[in-house]
Parts: structure tokens; C-alpha cells; sequence
């Protein structure tokens, strides 16, 4: 007792006399299973010793421990003897079992660094200390767990006031900071995907937001599945595209895939996967040792009778696998898949946005298309007619061949439009009878032979008789090969054509290769489709409606059959058709088995169309004219009848030099100006509004007048073409008065502007050579448009040419010189 004040003894004593005798005899109150390990215990073998011989500081320490509901453990002595109540033992964990009484180095020699320094502060000094949210790796559940705790040491101070041992007061705060860390993920990630109108995009990000969490986190992979139930890498963070666990495509149900598929049922388990038994370890995240396991989950999309895809996520190796990170994921896989519906649905209405602009476009186009296909025969029937009418004359045989074969070319268009309705709507009127197909082949194909040899192209038939009759609609067989051999012979401007016909696997199969123009592979997808057409390509003729394709395809699959297409640019195209044998395909009510003639019956319209388009046709009879020097006009049309037809119409008054072609009419200007340019805006090569820019362009002919003939009807198409530099823009169909009136106006107003421009370079040149300073100023701005070099002298070499006057001279401003001028331009 020596050493110790009175006022303590007495105290000490005082105490002692009121503590019930059970609270004197031991420390180890209450029936906590920290209390009753103590009353079970050897303390004689601890350090510690016996507990009656203890101070009664530390047995009054011990029993504030047992008795607390709050979170303690204690050392005591120089060996750091361990204590902890029952509060403490979850902290403690799977050492519960040896760590009372032990040394506390030992207890906790996995954090000993960061709390040894701590403790012995508070023994040496008698102060306390503080942490918060502290971040701890305790091996309490067998592994390094990452935790946190905020806590305070306190020294414990014996029965003589020295510094006995150290009293932890503490609370965990694992759950707290791994949630806030958590929650945080998740809302990146919901910033990161937010507004994302691609899948690819929002898988991307969504990865890279979970990842940057690298301690939940290690890696981040997130899979699309395809239609065939393939696997896609669409995004990944944490892990190298294409290692052995983030291969970039796979199959989830082969049997050495990556991952498999995880369950869809509502609250099931996310997959787990051991990844320490793979060869290679996957070194990820922030600590040292490699990755061990990961988790799939699904990324399962309302509504949807599949998987949209599914996640790959690391776990890391110092958390324990609990509720709260199982939580955490769902709501990630959850997000992600929310993000990716609607990144899809945004793509759907976006791909159905553009695909109705697209059809818009199409459908435009194909309205201009078929605008200038109706028009033209329309100009060609109306045209002769009114001319005949005014004239009271009869028409000429060839007059009469011409409005015939524009008439026949008229019931084609109407009837492909009907037939191509009717099969759109599904109401074709089709009946399918036994046919020798390669008889009615052989005859289509002899009805065109004459038009390829004109075009001096090699045609090769090979269509040998077929076991059996093929059942076809013959009428729709007709179009078939006919608009297959009129695109040949559009598109083959030297070379061959070859049409063979044989069975292949049970099929019928049309074959039509030539060697033309061929066809660019990014078109290749789109060419059955309607109103599609290809531009650019070097063809006879610009002509067409942009549904012969597209019909051809309608009536194929209306046979069950099917038709493709092979094309490189430059190397020619082959088209293959392919009709089943038998009538099981068929509807059993559209069959029937009476068989007929196999005679071609829409051909002639076919053929007399492509005969336009060869050479020769454009062959204009020379027409009388009254004075060899009457101006030159020059005509570019691809349609050989409406070249013949304008050229008549102006032959009786002008010289007319008729071109097939945009290039041709482009090098007949260069070569030789006209006086007047009358062109067509659909033709091969060069379409009208190119010809014109290439005109306007060119300072040797820019001033030739040019007239647009067209079928794009209305005011905006007419304003376009103003816009583009045309002189005037005449609409098919027109008559022949029409046609001369607009020539005559053009004429006489080239006339006119060359005689003003003759006379305005003859004033200038009297102007530029006269002894005084002159300069022309025109429009209400004054802007200079002539100065001659007295002038510019004058006005101290300053270039005043385009500028108004007031710009050019501002020195002049209030001086009363440039209101005598306007005053003048406005009064005369």
C-alpha cells in the first residue's frame, strides 16, 4: 500500500465495505459467454495470475467489460494480456475459441502494425487516443478481411494511479463504409449509363463504373447474347480483351466455356465460380493476391422470353460473401440491364425512325422515278397527237409506230405496278401450272437475242429440257427472265450474257450472269428491296422505276423458291433463281393441271423498250432546214424516242444534234458550243443538274443557255432547278408548241445578252481609254462594277471593284460627295 494517499486507502476501503460479498469474491459476473469462459479458465497459467490476487482496478475494469452492452476488449500488464466481452467476439471471429488470456500481439499480429504503436502510446503516456472509420484487414473469418472501425484507446490505471493496460471501446463500421462505397457505385453507374443511346456504349461505361469500385470490383465483364445464344464481349474494365477469362466471343453452353448462363428466377443466388483452380490466376484489383472468384449474374430485360446478356464481376478476396454484397450486385446487374433495354429500345426506335425516313426517301425517289417513267410516254403519246389534231393532217406511219410502242410501254409500267401491289398486299393473283420451263426459257430468251446482238454483246443460252414439268404462273415466269435479261442488257455495255437453266437439289435453277457493270457489296442487301435503286453505275440508260427487282423477288417467293444475287464492281453480276420441283409448296387451290401453250406473251414491250437503248436508235432522220446558219441546239435525252422526238419537233427550225448521254453532251459543248442546251435530268453518266454544274463551272461556255426538261412536277422542283443555274425548267409531258415558244424565248434572250454584252465592252473600252477618270456604279448600294486606270490613279490605287461606294470611300462620309451621288441614282 506504500505509496498510496490516505484519501485513496479510505476510498478503496470505503468501496470494498459496501460491494456485496459475491461481487468481492470474482470479477467474473453475469451468465455472457465471455463470462463464463473466465470462470472456467486457468488464470494461474496466464500472466495475469489468479484473479484474487488481482488489483482491484483490474477486476473492476473486468467487470465494467462483462456488464457492457457495447463493443470492449482489454489487455492488461506488461505481457498485454488479453479480455473482451461478449459484444467483441464477432470482431474477433474464428479466433473466439483460444484468443482470452492470450497476449494481444499475438491476438491481433495482422494489424499488430497499425494498433501496436497505438497501445503503447496510450501505456507510455497515460493519454488516449481516436479513429475513425479506420480501415483494418482482421483475419477473423480465416482470410483478410477488409474492415473498418472507429475506436478509442484508454488507459486502464492500477491500484497505486500507474498505467496498468489498455481499455478499447469500439464500433464496427464495415457495413456503414461498404455500403456508402457501394451506393456510390451505384449511382456512377446510373450517371455513367444514363441517356446512353447505344448498347455498345452502355456496356462499355457500365463496366468501367463498376470497376473504378476496385475493391468490390476487381474486374467488370458485360456479355450480349446473340439470337444463336452466343456470348459477346461488350464491355470490360479490370481484365485484357481476349485473356482466357474475357474471351471476346464464345458459346455459354459448350463445355469449356468461360462462364455459363446464371439463373433468371427472382432473388436466386447470383452464379458463383471458382477461379483458383484455373491455370492461369487473374490478377485484378488492388490486392496482392490474385482474384479467387467471381460472380455471373443475368441481365434479364422485362418483357423479353430471353436473356439480353449477363455480367462477369470479380469478388474481392477481402470481403466476406454476404446478403449486403450480394445486394449490392443484383442492383448493378439490375442497372446495367435497365440501362441496356433501354439503349435497345431507344436503337429500335431510332432503326424504326430510319427505316421510315429511309422508305421516305425511297419512296420519293421512286414517285420521281416513276414520275419520269410515266411522263416520258406520255409526252411521246400526247406530243403526236396535238400535233396531228392542230395540223388536220393523218399521222405518219412512224408517228403512229411511235405513240405505239410508248403506249405499250405505258401498259407495262401500269401492269408491273398492279402486279407488284397486288403481291406488296398479299392478294397476287397467281396460278401455277405444270410448265416445260425450259422451253417457255428458251423462247424469253430467243425474243432478246436480237437486242444483244445490236448491242454486240456474246448471249449463250443453256437451257436443256427437264425431267419434269416445273409449276410456275407463266405470266410471272415471263417477267422473271425478262427483267433479268433487259437489267443484263441495261448494265453490260461489252462483253456477254448467259442465261442457263438446269435442276440443282430438288430445284429448278435460273442462272443470268453478265459481264457488266457489277454492283457495289454495300448494295448487295438492299437490291430486292422496293423502290431501291443503284446509283452511279454505268449503264445504257438512267431509265427504270426502282420495283423490277423487288417484283422479281416477290414473285420468286410466291413460287416457295428464292432468289440471290453474286456481283463484284467491274466484274458483272449473276443472279441465281431457285423454284422447287412438285406442287407441295404450292397452295393446293392455286394449281392446276392443265397445261397450254408456253408462247412469250409480254415480251414484245420488253424488247421494243430495250431497242430504244442501243445504238442507232438515236439515229435522227435529217430534217430540212430553211437557213444553214439557224442556231444549234443540242439535245441530251437517254430515251431514244424522246430524242427523236424533240429533235423533229425543233428540226424544222434548228439545227439539232441529239446525245444519249450527260458525259456525251458534256464533251459535244466542249468541243463545239452550242446555242442552246436542252437536257434531261435522269440520264446515265452525268444526270442533268451535273451537266449543268459542269456548264457553269466552265468560264468558255458558262453563259450557254440551258433548259431542263423533266418529269419532276411542281414548284419546288422547278425552283431547284432555277436555283441550279438553269434558264428555264419545262415539265413533261409537254406539246411541241410549248417546247418551240420556251426554245424561241431562250434564243432570242441569248441574243439579247450578247448584243449586251458587245455594247457594254465597247463602252468600256471607249471608257477605258478616255482622258478623264470614269467609273460605273450599279444597284442601290453604288457598288463599283468598271473603273478605268485615270480612276484608280485618282483614288491612290485602292481596289474599289465590288465595293459600294460608301465602303470605298468612307473618308468621304459628311461631306456631302456620296449624297450627290445617291441623290442622283434615285432621282435620275
Amino acid at each position: 500500500m506504500a505509496g498510496w494517499s490516505a484519501a485513496v486507502v479510505l476510498t478503496a476501503m470505503a468501496e470494498s465495505l459496501r460491494m456485496p460479498d459475491v461481487l468481492r469474491a470474482t470479477p467474473f459476473i453475469g451468465e455472457g459467454e465471455m463470462a463464463t469462459r473466465m470462470r472456467a479458465l486457468d488464470w494461474s497459467a496466464t500472466p495475469v495470475g489468479d484473479p484474487r490476487t488481482w488489483p482491484e482496478a483490474l477486476r473492476a475494469t473486468v467487470r465494467i467489460l462483462l456488464t457492457s452492452r457495447y463493443a470492449m476488449w482489454m489487455c492488461w500488464g506488461p505481457e498485454l494480456t488479453f479480455f473482451c466481452n461478449d459484444a467483441y467476439l464477432p470482431t474477433v471471429g474464428v479466433k473466439r475459441d483460444w484468443v482470452l488470456g492470450a497476449r494481444a500481439d499475438r491476438v491481433w499480429s495482422e494489424i499488430w502494425p497499425e494498433i501496436g504503436p497505438r497501445i503503447q502510446k496510450v501505456l507510455h503516456t497515460g493519454r488516449a487516443t481516436w479513429d475513425e472509420a479506420l480501415q483494418l484487414f482482421l483475419e477473423r473469418s480465416g482470410f483478410p478481411e477488409e474492415t473498418y472501425h472507429t475506436f478509442s484507446y484508454s488507459p486502464v490505471f492500477d491500484d497505486l494511479g500507474r498505467v496498468g493496460g489498455m481499455l478499447c471501446v469500439v464500433t464496427e463500421e464495415t457495413e456503414r463504409v461498404l455500403g456508402e462505397r457501394r451506393l456510390t457505385t451505384l449511382g456512377a453507374l446510373a450517371t455513367s449509363t444514363r441517356g446512353l443511346r447505344t448498347v455498345e456504349e452502355v456496356c462499355g461505361r457500365a463496366a468501367e463504373a463498376l470497376a473504378r469500385n476496385r475493391n468490390d470490383v476487381p474486374f467488370a465483364l458485360v456479355y450480349l447474347l446473340d439470337e444463336q445464344g452466343r456470348a459477346r464481349l461488350a464491355g470490360h474494365a479490370g481484365l485484357e480483351r481476349g485473356s482466357p477469362v474475357a474471351p471476346a466471343e464464345f458459346d455459354p453452353a459448350a463445355p469449356r466455356a468461360p462462364w455459363t448462363l446464371p439463373g433468371t428466377a427472382a432473388g436466386a443466388e447470383p452464379l458463383t465460380v471458382d477461379l483458383a483452380a484455373r491455370p492461369e490466376p487473374v490478377h485484378a484489383g488492388p490486392w496482392l493476391e490474385p482474384v479467387s472468384r467471381a460472380a455471373v449474374l443475368p441481365m434479364a430485360v422485362s418483357g423479353a422470353d430471353r436473356l439480353a446478356g449477363f455480367l462477369v464481376l470479380g469478388l474481392s478476396t477481402r470481403a466476406v460473401w454476404n446478403a449486403g454484397y450480394r445486394g449490392f450486385l443484383w442492383l448493378a446487374a439490375g442497372q446495367v440491364a435497365s440501362a441496356v433495354a433501354d439503349a435497345r429500345a431507344f436503337e429500335v426506335e431510332r432503326h424504326r425512325l430510319e427505316e421510315l425516313a429511309e422508305l421516305d426517301r425511297a419512296k420519293t425517289t421512286f414517285f420521281n422515278n416513276i414520275s419520269h417513267e410515266f411522263r416520258t410516254p406520255l409526252t411521246l403519246l400526247l406530243g403526236p397527237i396535238e400535233e396531228a389534231r392542230a395540223s388536220g393532217a393523218p399521222p405518219s406511219a412512224e408517228t403512229l409506230e411511235l405513240v405505239h410502242r410508248n403506249a405499250l410501254r405505258l401498259q407495262r409500267l401500269v401492269n408491273s405496278l398492279l402486279e407488284f401491289s397486288r403481291l406488296e398486299a398479299g392478294r397476287a393473283d397467281a396460278t401455277f401450272r405444270p410448265t416445260d420451263l425450259a422451253q417457255l426459257t428458251r423462247d424469253l430468251a430467243a425474243s432478246f437475242r436480237s437486242a444483244f446482238e445490236r448491242a454486240g454483246l456474246r448471249f449463250e443460252v443453256d437451257a436443256p429440257a427437264l425431267p419434269e414439268p416445273v409449276y410456275v404462273d407463266r405470266d410471272m415466269w415471263e417477267r422473271v427472265v425478262l427483267n433479268l435479261l433487259s437489267n443484263a442488257l441495261k448494265f453490260t455495255l461489252a462483253g456477254s450474257v448467259e442465261v442457263r437453266l438446269g435442276l440443282e437439289n430438288g430445284s429448278a435453277m435460273l442462272r443470268v450472269r453478265d459481264s457488266g457493270s457489277g454492283i457495289a457489296p454495300e448494295e448487295l442487301p438492299r437490291l430486292f428491296q422496293r423502290f431501291h435503286r443503284v446509283h452511279g453505275v454505268r449503264a445504257r440508260t438512267q431509265e427504270g422505276s426502282g420495283i423490277g427487282l423487288a417484283l422479281v423477288s416477290d414473285i420468286v417467293r410466291l413460287h416457295g423458291g428464292e432468289i440471290s444475287v453474286e456481283s463484284q464492281p467491274g466484274e458483272g453480276s449473276a443472279f441465281e433463281v431457285r423454284v422447287p420441283l412438285g406442287r407441295g409448296h404450292l397452295p393446293e387451290e392455286r394449281v392446276r393441271e392443265d397445261s397450254g401453250p408456253t408462247q412469250p406473251r409480254a415480251a414484245q414491250a420488253y424488247i421494243e423498250e430495250a431497242m430504244r437503248w442501243l445504238p442507232g436508235a438515236d439515229d435522227v432522220a435529217a430534217v430540212p432546214v430553211a437557213d444553214p446558219g439557224a442556231p444549234r441546239i443540242l439535245v441530251a435525252d437517254d430515251n431514244a424516242d424522246m430524242r427523236e422526238y424533240v429533235a423533229r419537233v425543233l428540226g424544222t427550225r434548228y439545227r439539232v444534234e441529239p446525245v444519249n448521254s450527260g458525259a456525251a453532251a458534256l464533251a459535244a459543248i466542249r468541243r463545239s458550243p452550242p446555242d442552246l442546251v436542252l437536257t434531261d435530268v435522269m440520264m446515265p453518266e452525268l444526270d442533268g443538274f451535273q451537266l449543268l454544274a459542269a456548264i457553269r463551272a466552265d468560264p468558255a461556255v458558262r453563259e450557254l443557255r440551258v433548259v431542263m426538261l423533266s418529269a419532276r412536277a411542281g414548284e419546288e422542283s422547278r425552283s431547284e432547278g432555277l436555283e441550279a443555274g438553269a434558264d428555264d425548267y419545262l415539265v413533261k409531258p409537254f406539246s411541241a408548241r410549248e417546247l418551240l415558244a420556251r426554245v424561241d424565248a431562250q434564243l432570242v434572250r441569248a441574243k439579247l445578252r450578247s448584243v449586251e454584252q458587245r455594247q457594254t465592252e465597247r463602252m468600256r473600252a471607249i471608257f477605258r481609254d478616255a482622258p478623264v477618270a470614269i467609273a460605273i456604279m450599279t444597284g442601290p448600294e453604288l457598288r463599283f462594277e468598271f473603273a478605268n486606270d485615270r480612276y484608280f490613279r485618282m483614288a491612290g490605287g485602292r481596289p474599289v471593284i465590288g465595293l459600294p461606294l460608301r465602303q470605298a470611300f468612307p473618308e468621304l462620309e459628311g461631306q456631302g460627295a456620296l449624297e450627290m451621288v445617291e441623290r442622283v441614282y434615285r432621282s435620275g
